[in-house]
Parts: C-alpha cells; structure tokens; sequence
C-alpha cells in the first residue's frame, strides 16, 4: 500500500466519530508508529481537520462533517444550481467572498466530470441584470470597496461565531461617525446593498447598518446566546426601514410637505417613502413627514412631485425651493422664448 492510499484509508477510518489510538492504525496497516505520525502530518498539512487528543485513551478523529456523501445532481438541478452561482456573481459583494470561491471549487470537484463544462459557463449561458442606478433616491447607490466587504465578512463570522462585533458607522446626512457594539444576527440584500441587522449593545434594541457605511469593523472575544426567535424574514418587505424612520423621528429634524391625495397615493407606492407619516389635512389632503432635513433628498422630492406639492418645514429649505422655482419660472417665460427666436 502506498502512501496516498493509506493517508485515504486513514481518512476514512476516522470519520466516525470516535478516537482511534495511533497504535490500532498501525496495526490495521501493518506500518509502525512513526509512519502514521507522519501521515497525520501531511493529511494535516492538506488542510484536513484532525483532532488529537493525547493520554491512554487519545487519539485521533476527524470534524465532524468534513467528509460528505458524493452529489449526485441531474441536469436540471445542475441548470438552477449555475442560475444561483450567476447571481450571486452579480452582485458587487457577499459575505465571505473566499469561501464562497473555495466552497464552489470543492462542489466542482464532487460532481461528475459532464456537469463541470456546464457549470464553469455558467456566465456565458445565464446573465442577471444588474439593478438599474436609482437616479431618484440617489444615496441608494455605493461603489463597492474592500472596506465593505471586510464589513461584510466580519459581520458573518460574527453571526456564525455568535461572537459580538465593534465598528464606526458614518451617517452621511449628519456628517457623523459613531462607534457600534452589536450583537450581529443576520444579513440581507436590498436594492444592490447589503445590509447588516444586530442588536446594538448600547441601546438593547435591533438596529440596521448599511454594511458600505461600517468602517473598521472587529470581531470582539466577547460571545453572546443569538435569539432562538429571530428570523432576518422578519425585517424584508421594508419592515426594518419602518422601524428605523421610527426611531429617525426621534433623532433627526423632519420636513413636512403638503400633498395632493393623488400625489400621496403614488408616493406610498414607493419603497422608500411608504414608510414616511402621511396624516390627512383638510381638503382632502396629505401632509407627509420625512426624518431628514438633507437638501439632497428633499429637494429632489419636491421637483419630482411637481405642482400641488407645498415644502412646508424646514423654513430654509422652503426659501431654497421657492428662490430656485422662481428662476426656472424666468426661464420658462414667454418673453426669453421671443427673444431667443
């Protein structure tokens, strides 16, 4: 017997669980002690996880679960398997990138050799579209970056560690940069994003982070029980953004903008400002309240909504809209047309 195939006997022997002693692996291979030292040795050298315990009763076992039963996928499996691959390629980040990339190297490596061709195509023969720019919610948009998927990374070796994490959060509307310790629990896509969801030590309540504005993020050696109740199913459909416009309303300025209802109904549709306080005024009015004070996102929402709309609050952002309507009315007037004709 050679060395490889006695290394793979031994990996074999040791998937179940219990402690072989050295001496049982020499005897079954008629090799002496030395010899399967140094087949452990490179079998750990390979990266496989052998477990040594020393003593009267030690020996060696392999982590459970290294070694799967073979896959065995048909074509069509193999077709949504590569679909899902696609997809995840196009996204810009997602957690643990690297072993992702080593996880489908070794899925490749399992399955029989008429699927690889399939599978290593999978970009020529499946395209997802990429989400358009969202030119009218413009800070939905973030080039992707090593900061970010450092964020990302940590925060899911958090997760699956249950070990807490430390990071400086940048809120861009405050100009602000806070320090986070958080529990992380889960995380999700959204919109070409990802975003972070954990229980913010501080304040003892769920909070959501986009994972591009966490800078500096650390693994802390501090564990914690993950909430056996908690499912990051309960945050999608907009329900963690609710949460938070929420608690924004207790910690930003807000603007009021009085609305038609017919201007009220389109914008509840929207993913974003659905979430916004729309109470009814008179007339059959609307008067929606945003937690954010920021000309780049109040203002644009002015000029889109158009006639019939009214920025009541704040009063410099009024001045501000009114001032640059006013100029757009000039230019508009019949008397620069005649003139340009």
């Amino acid at each position: 017997m050679n060395p490889i195939e006695r290394a793979l006997g031994i990996l074999l022997l040791l998937t179940g669980g219990k402690l072989v002693p050295a001496t049982v692996l020499a005897e079954r291979f008629h090799v002496s002690l030395r010899t399967v030292y140094r087949d452990i040795d490179r079998l750990i050298a390979l990266g496989v996880p052998i477990d040594a315990e020393r003593g009267a009763e030690g020996g060696y076992r392999l982590a459970k679960g290294y070694l799967q039963p073979p896959v065995a996928l048909t074509r069509n499996e193999t077709a949504a398997l590569l679909t899902a691959m696609a997809l995840v390629r196009s996204s810009r980040t997602v957690p643990l990138a690297n072993d992702l990339s080593s996880a489908e190297q070794k899925l490749l490596a399992t399955l029989p050799k008429a699927v690889h061709g399939l599978l290593k195509d999978a970009e020529r023969i499946v395209g997802i579209e990429p989400i358009p720019p969202d030119i009218f919610h413009s800070g939905t948009k973030a080039e992707a970056t090593d900061a970010w998927q450092s964020a990302l990374d940590g925060f899911m070796t958090g997760i699956l560690e249950a070990r807490r994490v430390r990071f400086d959060h940048v809120n861009p509307s405050r100009q602000t940069r806070k320090s986070h310790d958080v529990e992380p629990q889960g995380v999700m896509f959204d919109r070409d994003l990802w975003y972070l969801a954990g229980r913010c030590v501080d304040t003892d309540t769920l909070k959501v982070y986009r994972a591009d504005r966490v800078h500096d993020l650390e693994i802390s050696g501090l564990r914690f029980r993950p909430p056996k109740d908690f499912s990051i199913q309960s945050l999608l459909g907009g329900a963690w953004l609710s949460h938070a416009m929420r608690r924004w309303e207790q910690e930003d300025k807000i603007s009021k903008i009085r609305l038609t209802a017919r201007q009220a109904k389109r914008l509840s549709a929207d993913w974003y400002y659905r979430h916004a306080v729309f109470t009814p005024i008179a007339n059959g009015e609307i008067l929606i309240s945003i937690p954010s004070v920021d000309p780049g996102r109040i203002l644009p929402l002015v000029r889109w909504l158009g006639p019939g709309a009214e920025l009541f609050e704040p009063a410099h952002l009024r001045q501000k809209i009114a001032s640059e309507f006013a100029a757009l009315a000039n230019e508009h007037s019949s008397s620069r047309l005649e003139k340009s004709a």
